[in-house]
Order: C-alpha cells, then structure tokens, then sequence
C-alpha cells in the first residue's frame, strides 16, 4: 500500500458486514477502519463492534454512531468533516434486506443511504476506491442469462427490495465518471464453504428448516429452477481483494456461482432428501398452488402448518426463477487470485451440518 489507509465500512454488523471486518484486519494488516454503526436501545455503536472485533485489533478500528439514511450520515459536522479528509476507501454494504418493506421506507434506507455515502464519497479528498455492494437479484423476473453490465432492461421486481436496489445501483453509476467505484452483486449469501457456519437463517435456509423438521415437503415452483447461491467466505475475499483492484474500477462484477456452479431446486431438494432422510418432494404449479390450493389450505391448517404458509409467502418467487448470472468480470478479475467460488452442491452438507449442529440458530456452536 502506498500510505496511510482508513477503509470506512457501513453495514459491518450484518451478516456479510461482520466477515468483512474480520478479512480486511486479516489482509490489510497496516490499515485502520472506521466503522459507521448505529446506536440501539441500550447498546452504543461501540459495544456492538466489540461483539465482533477482536479483542488485539480494537486499536485499529473506530467505531462512529452514525446512520446512512439520515443527512450527513448521522454525523456531527466536525466527525464527517474530519472522516471526508482521512477516508481512502470506503465499503458500503449498508441496507434493508427484508422484502416487505414498503416503497418509502426501503428507499430511504437503500437508496437514499447509498446517497448519502455517495456524497461522503465524493468530498472525500484522498479517495482511492468504492466498493458498493449491490445484489444480483436487481435483475427482478428476468430469465436466461444475466450479463454484469445491465441493469434496467424493463424487468418487474418482485419486492421492494429487488427494485429499491437496483434503482440504488443506478446512482451509483451515475456517479462512477467521477469516483473509482466497483460495484459488486452477489447472489444468495449463505454460510461459510468451510465450516457452514451462519448468524443468518433466512432464504434458502427456512424451506431447508420445515423440511427437515416434517412440516412441508410441497414445493410451489419449478424442479429446474435455478439456485445460485455463495458462501460468505467467498464474497468477503472478494470485496475486499477488489476493493484494491484498480482494474475492478468502473466494473459491475457478479459475485455468483454462476452457470457452472450453480444447481437446481431439485438437486438441492434430493441432496436435503438424502442427508435428513425426508420424504420425496412433490412439485406443484406454483399458479395453481398460490390461486386455487394455498387459499384452501390456509382454511384448513391450523398451527405451525398455517405459519409455514402464512411465511413461506415471502418466498414464493425464488422457487421459480430461471435466470442465470454471468461471471465474466469476476473470472476475469478473481480467478488470478485463486478467489473463485465453490460449486453449490460440493459444500451443502457443511451448511446442513451447522444447521443440525446449532439448531438452526437457536443453540451456540464452539468452534472446532
């Protein structure tokens, strides 16, 4: 590195954000991080980093209450004053993951926070890179395959946080004639290749629990439909390896398993048959099932089964998709490096073990 480095992060106490953490403390030994975290009830920015930055690398890490969505980030004129004139590259993964928010609210979370960092960005006088970590599902209800350098093509969304997104991705190419930016897509972000280990149970991950707990083998999609999914260890490598990748600016890059190493639902589901010995599952048109059978079972379910139904709704549209992501930026830029992502189905059993292992979240696992 060619001087003195602060790499400010947003969103480092989400589940990809505290990895992120974790590898630029490992790979950039010399290199201090501010932290942007915001304050809770009764917990401080600070004693919510202390949750996950080690103990020895305290020293190396500031942690600023702040908040993206607010004007100024939620900093005092003096701290952003201050950060703007230090700041030498800046990660923002800062955003609103539930899909049921409504328009305004993941707007002012997603797309007027990368706003507001954009801003800081822009003033920040010794900048040498942006990492905006988008997803690959700004795509919406596309099909076929999706290129690294389209965004809007006249795609539908399925939620407000697939459009809140991309409509976030949008400014951020406006402004990449003017900053040395990257932005990076990743699919379906699930536990680490090598230990399965996750704080994070959504997704893919509640259709796996009701299955294996024998509460619903019915699948309202498509056996082919595509499931692209990266382990958490894959993606922070690689923001934090392109984040210092001069080449990366200006790219949109893909991080997915993409074609070659993605799988389907019915190899995923087979793979879940075998390992917790479940029965058969049974496809249906996922139109029928949301029009004509679920309204009918919702009337006649009661218990855990009526919230498998009420809950699984949020799902319904990733069990259909046939879309597949290119990686032609991130083999290009990556692959060099050794930083490529495993195939799907060669790590599942790790994350099914983790999964049995911690009961599904509920009990602590000692690391091993």
């Amino acid at each position: 590195m060619n001087g003195e480095e602060l790499i400010l992060v947003t969103g480092s106490t989400g589940f990809l954000g505290v990895q992120l953490v974790r590898e630029l403390l490992e790979r950039q030994p010399r290199a201090r991080l501010a932290l942007l975290i915001r304050d809770r009830a009764g917990q401080s920015g600070r004693q919510r980093a202390d949750s996950f930055v080690p103990t020895s690398e305290r020293s190396r890490v500031e942690v600023v209450s702040g908040d993206v969505s607010q004007p100024g980030c939620g900093l005092s004129a003096e701290t952003y004053q201050r950060l703007q004139a230090e700041t030498t590259r800046v990660i923002h993964s800062a955003a609103t993951v539930r899909f049921d928010h409504s328009l305004d609210e993941a707007r002012r979370i997603n797309v007027e926070g990368t706003r507001h960092i954009l801003d800081f960005a822009a003033g920040s006088r010794q900048l040498r890179s942006f990492a905006y970590v988008g997803t690959a599902y700004v795509a919406g209800e596309r099909s076929g395959l999706v290129r690294e350098d389209e965004l809007a093509v006249g795609q539908n969304y399925r939620n407000t946080y697939e459009q809140t997104k991309s409509e976030a991705e949008a400014l951020v190419r406006s402004r990449l004639d003017s900053l040395p930016g990257v932005i990076l897509r990743p699919s379906i972000i699930v536990g680490d290749s090598r230990t399965g280990v996750t704080s994070s149970f959504k997704m893919m991950y509640w259709p796996l629990k009701i299955y294996a707990r024998r509460l619903w083998r019915t699948v309202p999609g498509y056996p082919d439909a595509v499931l692209d999914i990266v382990p958490v260890d894959f993606v922070a490598q690689a923001v934090t390896r392109l984040l210092f990748d001069k080449a990366a600016m200006g790219t949109a890059v893909h991080l997915c398993a993409g074609p070659d190493g993605s799988a389907t639902i019915d190899q995923v589901a087979h793979r879940a048959m075998q390992y917790f010995n479940g029965p058969e599952p049974r496809y249906v048109d996922p139109g029928f099932f949301f029009a004509v059978l679920r309204p009918l079972l919702f009337l006649s379910l009661w218990g855990r089964k009526r919230r498998v139904l009420r809950d699984g709704r949020a799902y319904r549209d990733y069990f259909t998709m046939r879309m597949q992501f290119d990686t032609s930026n991130a083999e290009r830029l990556l692959m060099p490096a050794g930083v490529t992502p495993p195939p799907v189905l060669d790590y599942l059993d790790r994350l099914f073990n983790y999964c049995v292992a911690s009961e599904w979240g509920r009990k602590p696992v000692s690391a091993s």
